[in-house]
């Protein structure tokens, strides 16, 4: 679920979506901000992926998310242009990207046992 989030974002915003330059010019960003984003959504992606470094991409949406939540709550709103899907998508990879690192990380230090 996060990769399709991420990676959907990411190309939005690097495919220059209106919403998403509507969005950044509203956070005054635009468009460094835009491609920077779009940028870390890709490479966050593409870390969660693969199996190696997926605990790494989970962490880094959890980082990406927590900004991302954070921008909704204190500059924008939960519902952006009357609709909240933005916001709940942005709880949504958070979650999913707690539940990589944690899996991730668990398998990554915790080795099965050989007999």
């Amino acid at each position: 679920m996060a990769t399709g989030i991420l990676g959907m974002a990411g190309v939005f915003k690097w495919t220059s979506a209106p919403e998403s330059i509507r969005l950044f010019e509203q956070l005054g960003a635009e468009p460094w901000g835009r491609y920077l984003m779009g940028t870390a959504e890709l490479v966050t992606t593409l870390l969660l992926l693969v199996p190696r470094t997926a605990a790494w991409g989970g962490l880094a949406a959890m980082g990406l998310m927590t900004g991302a939540i954070a921008v909704h709550l204190f500059r924008i709103g939960i519902v952006y242009q009357g609709d909240a899907s933005l916001f709940m998508m942005a709880v949504a990879t958070f979650v999913a990207g707690l539940v990589v690192l944690l899996i991730r990380r668990r398998g990554a230090v915790v080795q099965p046992a050989t007999d």
